[in-house]
């Protein structure tokens, strides 16, 4: 195998698919990224057995052939090479390899499945789905469906079709939803696991050029530009989260969203570190946000809002509201 490849696609496609890989793990090839060229580029595939990623760039290849290659080391040398530079990468058994390599023939990829369910959308609108509800996916590991956003389609208030993206970790709820794309009415229901999730939001950072996702009963597969991620699912039943949203709440606060965040960041400093509670007291026109503690001192902010139901008091976990108001 030998090529050259500019520097920057070298490492663009890198980034796309090194995340991927465990860097402690049993099987020693997994911790390697599959390097595969062929006519006019360089194919490369990182896996963990649940995930894999595939991205390739141009490069003049001049020998055909495949490796696999430690994937961090090896993104590491690329990234410390000068910008604009043209990477030579060449394997021979007869001069040596400064990168130690296994077989390409020991590297396993996942079986692929159609796609039942076929849809695009932008980017831009996907990023937006995985922000407002990845920060309430669950960490806890008994309650394994919960690891992940619950994926499907819905109908709105207005009875409207729509692709909605949920999560929840059993103390707060995150819902966001968009236009259903066409084809994704038929969406009934997956779970993306949560290290899914952040790769898929990883991929597709920054590109303003739609997505393309196919989902069967097992995986999603999710194409932005050159680069393929393909995952499986969390097989298990996601809760009915519509019974735990209110219906017909007339207590309705509005706020400016900076200027609450800094409020609460402010005043939650003082707070016990275990609950970081803090008293959020409303009356007409006015929210005041409290925090009284012992140990730690007390803090109070009180910032202008549109609020005009009867006076109440109510508290929350200062990082759940930050959570929110960070969106």
């Amino acid at each position: 195998m030998k090529l050259t490849i500019e520097r920057s696609d070298l490492l663009d496609a890198l980034s796309h698919v090194q995340n991927i890989v465990e860097r402690r793990t049993t099987i020693p090839i997994l911790s390697n990224v599959l390097l595969q060229a062929r006519k006019g580029e360089l194919r490369l595939t990182a896996t963990d057995l649940d995930i894999e990623a595939v991205d390739s760039a141009a490069a003049k290849v001049t020998r055909e052939g495949a490796v696999t290659a430690p994937a961090g080391t090896l993104f590491d040398v690329v990234r410390k090479l000068p910008s604009g530079a043209e990477v030579l990468m060449e394997l021979n058994a007869e001069t040596g390899r400064i990168i130690l390599t296994l077989p390409a023939a020991d590297f396993q990829t996942m079986a692929s499945d159609e796609g039942s369910v076929q849809f695009s959308l932008p980017a831009k609108e996907f990023a937006r789905l995985i922000d407002k509800t990845r920060f309430a996916i669950s960490t806890e590991e008994t309650r394994y469906y919960l690891n992940g956003v619950f994926l499907h389609a819905a109908k709105n208030d207005a009875g409207k079709p729509v692709l909605r993206s949920v999560a929840t970790d059993g103390h707060r709820l995150a819902l966001a939803e968009l236009k259903a794309p066409k084809g994704s009415e038929k969406l009934t229901g997956v779970i993306v696991p949560r290290k899914t999730v952040n790769e898929i939001r990883r991929l597709i950072d920054g590109r303003e050029d739609e997505v393309a996702i196919e989902v069967s009963d097992t995986k999603i597969v999710v194409r932005a530009g050159r680069a393929v991620l393909t995952s499986k699912l969390i097989d298990g039943s996601f809760p009915d989260y519509a019974r735990v949203i209110p219906k017909d709440n007339a207590k309705k606060l509005t706020v400016n969203n900076k200027a609450f965040e800094a409020a609460v960041d402010r005043v939650s400093t003082v707070s016990a570190e275990r609950s970081r509670s803090v008293k959020m007291s409303l009356s007409d026109g006015r929210l005041t946000l409290a925090v009284n503690h012992a140990e730690t001192g007390a803090g109070n902010e009180e910032i202008e809002a549109e609020y005009s139901s009867d006076a109440m008091e109510i508290g929350f976990n200062a990082k759940y509201l930050l959570d929110i108001a960070g969106q």
